[in-house]
């Protein structure tokens, strides 16, 4: 069965919805985003989460000290790249903590996808490119870009709603990673986080 991210919580209410309507895991953004939390931030908020839902925390081209930080002040269960890093950056986190490392690629061409296979991340992440930005575009890339035969379980981000979300999950990926998509106004939406976690689940009426 796929499981659901729901990322970019950054009040109480978010974690309120979540802890309602049970996604398999949440995002805390700690890059530059309007989505930005802090460590202080991110630190409450997880207190407030189920503690059977991983936290996964968010940052692109930061130093390795912030991202452990947030490890092991119990902000955060997971660590996703979503910038520039290098195989180097990895191996070094590998080494440091054994919180579960996603990579994100920002997704132009296939070869992008099978450079990334070769990393030595537990995770990726596959995102529409956008020279602009390093995320949370809200638009979605081709899908029939990803191969079949990738030696990483991946999570499928990028454009993602109630309107895609079955055929989303269709493509093999091991978790959908919503953000956009679950708000309105931008505010996380309770029936949109709940809506998108039983279509997911499989308890869609």
């Amino acid at each position: 069965m796929a499981k659901i991210k729901i990322c970019g919580l950054r009040r109480r209410e978010d974690v309120d919805y979540v802890n309602e309507c049970r996604p398999d895991y949440v995002g805390f953004v700690f890059a530059p985003s309007r989505r930005q939390i802090t460590l202080v931030e991110g630190i409450k908020l997880r207190r407030l989460l189920r503690p059977d839902i991983p936290a996964v925390g968010v940052y692109v081209n930061q130093p390795l000290s912030d991202m452990l930080a947030c490890v092991r002040e119990g902000a955060v269960d997971w660590i996703q790249l979503h910038g520039d890093e290098t195989e180097e950056t990895i191996r070094a986190l590998k080494e440091a903590t054994d919180a579960p490392l996603i990579k994100a690629v920002r997704v132009r061409n296939e070869e992008d996808i099978r450079r990334a296979d070769a990393l030595p991340c537990d995770y990726l992440l596959f995102d529409t490119y956008s020279a602009a930005a390093y995320g949370g575009t809200g638009r979605r890339f081709d899908w029939d870009m990803i191969p079949d035969n990738l030696e990483h379980p991946w999570f499928l981000a990028g454009g993602i709603d109630d309107g895609n979300i079955r055929r989303a999950v269709r493509t093999g990926c091991y978790a959908v990673d919503v953000s956009g998509g679950a708000e309105t106004d931008g505010y996380k939406d309770k029936n949109k986080i709940r809506r998108l976690t039983e279509a997911v689940h499989g308890n869609e009426e």
